[in-house]
C-alpha cells in the first residue's frame, strides 16, 4: 500500500477494533466481564469504569461476581448496573455483588441479532466513509499536481480494496458473533 492510503488504512483497523469491542459487550447468554465494560462508578466525584474500582471473576458459566476494592462502592455499583440496559438484577451481600445471568429466550436472541446487525451496518457505513473521504482528497491532491492521473487511479484502487478487505473483516466478526448468539 502506498503512503496515501496509510492513514485511511489506520482509520478503517480502528473501526473494526472498535466494532469488535462493541460486540464483546452484547450478552450472549454465558458470562462475560466484557459486558461490563461500558458501566462506570462515581467514585470520588469522577465517572470510573467498574473495571477499575474492583476484581471482576466468572466463577460460573452464568454468573459474574464483582469484589469491588471499596466496601463503600457496592450501592453504586449496583446502582450504575440496574440503571444500565443489561436486564439483570444484581444481588449485593455486603461484600460482594453477584449477577446471574438467566438463559436468553428466543425473542431476546433475535432482539440481540438485530442490535448487532445494525451495528455492523454503522460500522460498515464509517468504513465507506473514510473511503470517501480519501478519494476526495486524492482528488484535491490531483487537482494541486501533487498526483499525477494514474497516481491517483492507483491510489483509489488501493483504497477501495482496503474498504472491501475491512468490510468483510466486519461481516465475519458479525456472522461469527450471530452465529453464537442464536445457536446458544
Amino acid at each position: 500500500m502506498s503512503e496515501h492510503t496509510k492513514p485511511y488504512e489506520e482509520k478503517m483497523k480502528k473501526s473494526v477494533e472498535s466494532f469488535e469491542a462493541d460486540l464483546n459487550t452484547v450478552r450472549v447468554g454465558r458470562a462475560n466481564p466484557h459486558v461490563l465494560d461500558k458501566l462506570t462508578v462515581n467514585y470520588f466525584g469522577a465517572e470510573t469504569p467498574l473495571s477499575q474500582v474492583g476484581n471482576i471473576s466468572v466463577p460460573e458459566a452464568r454468573m459474574l461476581v464483582i469484589q469491588p476494592w471499596d466496601a463503600n462502592l457496592l450501592k453504586q455499583i449496583e446502582k450504575a448496573i440496574q440503571a444500565s440496559d443489561l436486564g439483570i438484577n444484581p444481588t449485593n451481600d455486603g461484600k460482594v455483588i453477584r449477577l446471574v445471568f438467566p438463559e436468553l429466550t428466543q425473542e431476546r436472541r433475535k432482539s440481540l441479532a438485530k442490535e448487532i446487525k445494525k451495528k455492523s451496518e454503522d460500522f460498515k457505513v464509517a468504513v465507506r466513509n473514510i473511503r470517501r473521504d480519501g478519494m476526495e482528497a486524492f482528488k484535491k491532491m490531483e487537482k494541486k499536481g501533487a498526483l499525477t492521473e494514474d497516481e491517483l487511479d492507483t491510489a483509489e484502487g488501493e483504497l477501495q480494496k482496503l474498504t472491501d478487505k475491512y468490510i468483510t473483516d466486519i461481516d465475519k466478526r458479525f456472522e461469527a458473533k450471530n452465529k453464537d448468539i442464536l445457536s446458544i
